[in-house]
């Protein structure tokens, strides 16, 4: 009797000692997602994006590149339905359609600022930038991660209602902006090599 009882307490252990060693594994939260993230010095993606709006009747499609330079240069060149450019380099955005080119400094726009800021400060892992503009939460686990970013000020909670960012470890794999006007996009983020 003293055997099987001595057989049962160690199995029970092993059965603790292996559910917490599983919990502390799966025990991702934000603090090792923006550890995760900051290892990201230089990135290059393709994308798809969603955008519906209110007044038509089926989303509008584009897509392109992405590329990402730790920590404040990112660039988006949409090639499809037509091409044009937007460049976001520390505090200036340079946006060139049908062969203008449009220069605009972050610090004169701050609504923009801070949506930018909420993908920038996302791909740099700054937790404190974007908890300057935003309350966050996480969900899940290393390998399916959710960032849902929601404004502070009332400014802001005017022009968004929530951006949600999905990705595994230091990857982001979409990007779901609700407007607070009803219209909302989804961007499809594919990872690519580096050229």
């Amino acid at each position: 009797m003293n055997n099987r009882f001595l057989s049962l307490c160690l199995l029970l252990c092993g059965l603790l000692l292996m559910a917490s060693f599983s919990h502390a594994a799966s025990n991702w939260d934000l603090d090792q997602l923006m550890q995760s993230l900051a290892t990201n010095q230089i990135g290059h993606a393709s994308f798809i994006e969603k955008k519906s709006i209110a007044i038509l009747d089926k989303p509008v499609e584009s897509s392109g590149e992405l590329f990402y330079t730790a920590p404040d240069r990112l660039e988006k060149r949409t090639l499809k339905p037509k091409a044009e450019s937007m460049v976001l380099d520390k505090d200036k955005l340079i946006v060139e359609q049908r062969g203008k080119k449009h220069v605009l400094s972050l610090q004169s726009y701050p609504e923009i600022a801070a949506f930018i800021d909420s993908i920038r400060g996302t791909l740099a892992g700054d937790r404190k930038a974007l908890e300057r503009t935003y309350k966050l939460s996480m969900a899940g686990d290393e390998d399916h991660w959710n960032l849902t970013l929601l404004p502070l000020t009332d400014k802001m909670k005017k022009v968004v209602a929530s951006i949600n960012i999905t990705g595994s470890g230091n990857a982001l794999a979409a990007i779901e902006i609700k407007q607070a006007d009803g219209d909302n996009s989804i961007m499809t983020i594919t990872p690519l090599p580096v050229p």
